[in-house]
C-alpha cells in the first residue's frame, strides 16, 4: 500500500493545481479574447500624448456622446488593413498625422444604418485636412449592398471604405475595442486612442461637434 501525503502536503499540491488551471485559463482567453494584445498595447509610450489629451476631451463627453469612453493608458490602434470604393488597399497608416473617427458599420446592423446620415453630418461639418470620419463597412456577402444603401439614404460627404473579410474588427477585437457593431474610434495623428465608444451615438449633434473640436485642440 502506498503512503498518503499529509495534510499540509496534499492542500499545497492542490494549491498549485489550482493555481496553474487559473493561469491555463487566463491562456486561453488571452488567446481568444485578445488580452494579451490588449496587455502588451496598453502602455505604449508613444501614446502618452493621447491619453493627455483625453483627458481634456474627457469633459466633451457628456450628452449625445456621453458614453464615449476616454483612454486611460496609451494604445496604438493596430494598422488595420481595408480597401476604397475601388478596391485599392489601404491601411490605417494613410491618415498619419490626422486626427480620424474611425467607425466600423454593416448592413445587417440597424444602429449602424440610422447612424449614418450622421456621420456624413460630422464629416460635412468637420472634415477637412486635420480631419476625417473613415467609416468602413464589413459586409462580407455583397459588396454592392452597402454602397446602394448609402446612395439610397443620400451620404454625400463620407468616403467609402470596405473589408469584405471583417478582418478589421477581429483586429480592434483583439485589443479589447470591439465588441459589436457599431464600434468607432477616436484616434489621434499618430495612431494612437483618445476614445471608443461602442454602439451609436448621435454624430451631428452640438455635443459630438464640441467632443472633436477639443480632440482637434480648438476648444
Amino acid at each position: 500500500m502506498t503512503d498518503s501525503p499529509p495534510p499540509s502536503t496534499a492542500r499545497r499540491r492542490i494549491g498549485l493545481i489550482v493555481v496553474a488551471g487559473l493561469a491555463g485559463v487566463a491562456v486561453g482567453l488571452a488567446g481568444i479574447y485578445g488580452i494579451g494584445g490588449l496587455l502588451s498595447n496598453a502602455g505604449d509610450p508613444a501614446c502618452r500624448p493621447a491619453v493627455a489629451l483625453a483627458k481634456k476631451v474627457a469633459p466633451y463627453a457628456r450628452g449625445e456622446v456621453a458614453a464615449v469612453n476616454v483612454a486611460k493608458s496609451g494604445l496604438k490602434v493596430p494598422a488595420l488593413a481595408f480597401e476604397d470604393r475601388d478596391g485599392k488597399p489601404l491601411t490605417l497608416e494613410h491618415w498619419r498625422g490626422r486626427t480620424v473617427l474611425l467607425n466600423l458599420w454593416a448592413t445587417w446592423c440597424v444602429p449602424c444604418r440610422k447612424e449614418m446620415p450622421a456621420l456624413d453630418a460630422l464629416e460635412s461639418r468637420m472634415g477637412g485636412k486635420d480631419f476625417e470620419v473613415v467609416s468602413i463597412n464589413i459586409d462580407t456577402r455583397d459588396v454592392e449592398k452597402p454602397k446602394t444603401f448609402l446612395n439610397d439614404i443620400g451620404v454625400k460627404k463620407l468616403a467609402y471604405y470596405a473589408d469584405p473579410q471583417a478582418k478589421v474588427f477581429q483586429d480592434l477585437k483583439a485589443v479589447g475595442r470591439a465588441f459589436g457593431m457599431p464600434t468607432t474610434l477616436l484616434i489621434d495623428p499618430n495612431g494612437c486612442e483618445i476614445g471608443t465608444i461602442a454602439g451609436p451615438a448621435e454624430w451631428a449633434s452640438e455635443d459630438a461637434v464640441k467632443l472633436i473640436q477639443a480632440a482637434l485642440g480648438r476648444s
